[in-house]
């Protein structure tokens, strides 16, 4: 891209800090933005808003539970109502929403946008402090799509027991079923069913909201937990094991990230919407209601949420819930899949089978293996854990985690592309990382109790990731080693001019610069040229969408050779005959049927020379062997393809 290009583009980003990308359209009202906000309550509260089910009991239950009692009731119910204000309402909807990498959230989108060389302050050793910081967290979100289903379906289940207690041997068993059928289901996609998540999730916030009142009926005091003196007092009685109850206090959070990833589906103003019009007045009173119940009658802490009901509404209930659950666990899920894919462009992951399960939304995709692990992981989490209030401790470890990178990274964004003065975003920072750390304290201590779980599967993840990009650059540089210069070659062509043949031949190549290695193979072994030879690189930028003014860019290097550069965004998919079209602007043509493509296919051989452990460039080499194929994840037809193979030291 010439300077002038790069200029204009980086105009076209001076957006105001925090620009709504995904606006309303001017043409639509408000009742297209309450339809927004109802479709976002099935996408983006489903984690959140099943917390109810198992985040108060917890507080009191286990090895780090409080004692039941008045004081320690409101106490709980105190720091529930202000950790919702602050981290949901305050942190994320006011502030992290801001932080949009083109209209898209996430922790991906969020690294990619803190660590542009400008946003690093031109630092390489800062930027990959971001990149550590980001894909750690990312990682962790593997983790959490783990225990998200386990932990929601659990608990829901877990209704069986209060309505027939004969149940209890049952819960197990029917929640692998479900998780088993929610998983299948994930291959054909979920355009349709989705449609009615929202309505579902409506009617689930409405029964949140009438299952609390009439908890709160009961004992009107408990609504004295509003005021703040009850955290503290909470503090003081409990000391050390109220500060540790907290861990079970975030519970009822664990669902900031989603608000945040989901962000260029619906935009901030139906996520705000949905939020203070029905999520937070509807948890609000489920929570209290449940907290009146335990005041009223100590002995339901074994399961609040459902004695909340009566005996009558007992088995409608563990229905809605259920289906609640789901909810919650698909929008993690697919959650995973996008991650997925946007690690693959960032050039963070080895290309992954990726299929599209609809013709019409980019967004519906379905990643067969991180589907099956998931699966796989989530049975295992289940039968090991056994119990909702067990997984809680291992749950609480992932994203307190990764809500303390998301504020690191948010700091960045918010001194170095905004500008905001100093002392404002330290201070802004400050509360929301003393607010983080403080979770994530509460709940560290619980490593042994499960919480090693989600960071042992980070740790895994985060060490491929880091060697597939460090493991890219290092083959980059190898190749390097050896290239011809383009011009050299033309040179020589025309001194020597080759037998040319009908057709045109496509060298895919990762540099746009000099001659490709499969190109020199080709001309060394078949002493012949096509007439119109393209050297197609795809880029993927640092940004969710590429606009197709800057798709491609196309230069003519002279005897029928062109250069062919793609750009794409990290949320976009690729598709070589779909950009091949689209070169016909620079005079190009490509017929499908006489044109044919060369790869190189390297084969990895670790070494010792300077660059990564020898124990990293053996899991690189294997990650490489079993990538995806170029002509899938390209799209490229198959029986016009030509491997070239060549042997690389690393």
């Amino acid at each position: 891209m010439n300077d002038r290009a790069k200029e204009k583009r980086n105009v076209g980003m001076k957006a105001t800090p925090g620009a709504d990308h995904g606006k309303i359209p001017e043409n639509k009202g408000g009742r297209y933005l309450a339809l927004m906000s109802l479709t976002a309550l099935g996408v983006v509260y489903g984690d959140i808003g099943t917390s109810p089910l198992y985040a108060l009991r917890v507080c009191f239950s286990g090895e780090f539970g409080v004692p039941v009692k008045t004081e320690n009731i409101l106490g709980a119910l105190s720091l529930i109502f202000w950790s919702l204000i602050l981290v949901i309402t305050i942190k994320y909807l006011v502030f992290i929403l801001k932080a949009d990498n083109d209209g898209e959230g996430g922790i991906l989108a969020l690294m990619a946008l803190a660590a542009r060389p400008k946003n690093a302050g031109g630092s390489e050793a800062k930027r990959w402090t971001i990149l550590a910081l980001g894909l750690f967290g990312a990682a962790l979100l593997y983790g959490d799509g783990m225990i998200t289903p386990s932990i929601s379906v659990l608990s829901a289940m877990e209704g069986l027991q209060v309505a027939a207690p004969v149940m209890h041997s049952f819960v197990e068993p029917f929640t692998i079923i479900v998780l088993i059928g929610l998983f299948l289901i994930q291959r054909k996609g979920t355009a349709k069913i989705g449609a009615l998540f929202g309505p579902v999730m409506m009617v689930w916030f409405i029964s949140l909201a009438v299952l609390g009142i009439k908890g709160i009926m009961i004992n009107p005091h408990v609504l004295s937990a509003l005021s703040p003196h009850y955290a503290i007092l909470f503090f003081m009685s409990n000391a050390v094991h109220g500060f540790l109850a907290l861990g079970a206090v975030f519970l009822v959070v664990t669902g900031g990230e989603a608000l945040y990833a989901d962000m260029g589906h619906f935009g901030r103003a139906p996520i705000r919407l949905g939020w203070f019009t029905i999520v937070l007045p509807s948890l609000l009173l489920n929570y209290f209601g449940q907290g009146a119940l335990i005041i009223t009658s100590p002995k339901s802490i074994k399961n609040p949420f459902f004695l909340l009901a009566p005996h009558w509404a007992l088995y409608p209930l563990i229905v809605l819930s259920t289906t609640a659950t789901i909810i919650a666990s698909q929008a993690v899920i697919s959650g995973s899949f996008s991650l997925t894919r946007q690690a693959v462009q960032l050039g963070f992951s080895p290309r992954i089978n990726i299929r599209h399960t609809s013709s019409l939304e980019i967004g519906q995709i379905y990643v067969p293996f991180v589907n099956w692990t998931l699966m796989i992981s989530t049975i295992l989490l289940v039968i090991g854990f056994k119990t909702s209030d067990n997984l809680a401790a291992a749950y609480g470890v992932a994203v307190t985690t990764t809500m303390v990178i998301t504020t690191l990274l948010f700091y960045v964004v918010a001194r170095e592309k905004w500008g905001w003065p100093l002392w404002l975003i330290t201070g802004i920072s400050v509360i929301f990382i003393i607010a983080d750390l403080s979770f994530f304290a509460a709940n560290i201590i619980k490593v042994e109790h499960g919480g090693w779980f989600p960071l042992l599967v980070a740790t895994v993840i985060f060490v491929v990731m880091t060697t597939w990009k460090r493991g890219r650059e290092i083959l980059h540089d190898r190749l390097s080693e050896n290239l011809i210069p383009m011009e050299t070659f033309i040179k020589d062509l025309e001194a020597k001019p080759l037998l040319r043949v009908p057709g045109s031949a496509v060298f895919m190549t990762g540099t746009p610069r000099g001659v490709p290695s499969a190109l020199l193979h080709n001309v060394k072994h078949n002493r012949s040229l096509h007439e119109q030879v393209a050297l197609l690189t795809m880029l993927t930028r640092d940004v969710p969408k590429v606009s197709p003014a800057e798709r491609l860019e196309v230069k003519e290097l002279g005897s029928g050779i062109y250069r062919i550069i793609a750009h794409y965004g990290f949320m976009e998919t690729p598709s070589v005959p779909k950009l091949l079209k689209k070169t016909q602007a620079w005079g190009l043509s490509f017929d499908m049927m006489k044109t044919s493509f060369f790869l190189g296919r390297e084969t990895l051989i670790p070494t010792k020379r300077p660059g990564m452990a020898q124990w990293r460039e053996a899991l690189f080499a294997f990650l490489s062997r079993n990538s995806q194929r170029a002509t899938s994840f390209f799209d490229i037809p198959v029986n016009r393809v030509m491997e070239l193979g060549i042997q690389i030291e690393l």
